[in-house]
């Protein structure tokens, strides 16, 4: 029998863990029919725990028949057809048509056989800690976009709660979090600056850039600004950076926006077009993240993205291969005639 995972500091009870081990050892196949498991003592001794706590889990286990005890023998698997599919507690910072992308590609990877459960933290550090600690031992895998900008401290600590086999990051790594857990990240800060720079002959013909930062109540990550400022400074850009797009806000030809939000997006071919300024000549545009429309409109806009549907498949891949790999989901410059 292979080592279970006992975490004595977890606010799962003890004989719970057990039982939810041994269960899931069963429908892993690490545990078979007839297969012999350790006695209540040697448990007890072997995870330093104490007697009465292993003798709790033990009688649930008889109650449920997954074990039966065999007088002068021992504790023997009794049944192996435990209908307890994988269950999975998804956490997003906010829904989007991007998250809905990973979202669809993530649980269609999965399969039928696997339950999800997506709940939405606003970057709210207290609702985070409700979820966490509400749903600890319920579920096999917690996969959690970690995006949070107040209290960084205790968003860690409620994340080392989790068992570190059940821990999936998503979007984003932290490097706070040590041990194995799995993880499908963006380097918002290098990705931006590497597809700009696959962009630089197209944005030379322009005199300055700007960065527009999206006035959303959930935040973007601050590393996709700080890339783009990077970016200008190692290669003698003049550069800005504005919040937001308003339909009176001012736009010069030979200005190139880098834009988050669509709504932003919307506003400024707006003013373009008031101002009969041609995009992808007087006026360049880029845009975050691919989406169908932005293929089409304009004959085409500039996009520069993560592959949202890519990281869903890879995280789900990641949990039914049992993976504790730590992998870099791919971003790309789409090159189109808004630039």
């Amino acid at each position: 029998m292979k080592p279970l995972h006992i975490d004595t500091n977890s606010k799962v009870p003890v004989y719970l863990q057990i039982v939810d081990s041994i269960m899931a050892a069963v429908r892993d196949g690490d545990l078979r029919r007839d297969e012999q498991i350790p006695s209540i003592n040697e448990f007890s001794e072997q995870y330093l725990l104490s007697r009465g706590t292993v003798e709790k889990a033990y009688k649930e286990l008889r109650e449920k028949k997954v074990i039966l005890s065999v007088k002068g023998k021992g504790y023997f698997i009794y049944r192996t057809d435990v209908n307890m599919p994988l269950r999975v507690l998804l956490l997003f910072n906010k829904i989007s048509n991007y998250k809905k992308q990973i979202y669809n590609a993530f649980v269609k990877t999965l399969g039928e056989g696997v339950f999800v459960d997506l709940h939405i933290h606003h970057c709210n550090v207290q609702l985070f800690d409700s979820l966490i600690c509400n749903n600890l031992g319920d579920y096999d895998h917690y996969v959690i976009m970690p995006h949070f900008y107040d209290q960084p401290e205790k968003v860690l600590q409620i994340i080392r709660q989790i068992p570190e086999q059940q821990l999936l990051l998503l979007d984003k790594d932290l490097p706070g979090i040590t041990g194995r857990h799995a993880a499908v990240y963006q380097n918002f800060e290098k990705d931006i600056y590497e597809a700009l720079y696959d962009a630089l002959p197209s944005l030379k013909k322009y005199t300055s850039l700007v960065f527009v930062n999206p006035s959303t109540i959930v935040p973007y990550p601050p590393e996709i600004r700080k890339g783009f400022q990077y970016f200008c400074r190692m290669h003698d850009f003049e550069f800005s950076v504005m919040e937001g797009v308003e339909l009176s806000t001012p736009v010069k030809a030979g200005q190139a926006f880098i834009v988050i939000e669509e709504t932003d997006l919307v506003n400024l071919v707006k003013i373009c077009r008031q101002n009969g300024l041609t995009i992808g000549e007087a006026v360049g545009i880029v845009s975050y993240n691919e989406t169908p429309l932005k293929e089409i409109l304009l004959d085409g806009i500039t996009v520069i993205s993560t592959d949202h549907e890519q990281m869903g498949v890879t995280a789900a891949r990641m949990i039914l291969e049992k993976s504790t790999e730590k992998i870099k989901n791919p971003f790309k410059l789409i090159l189109r005639r808004s630039l």
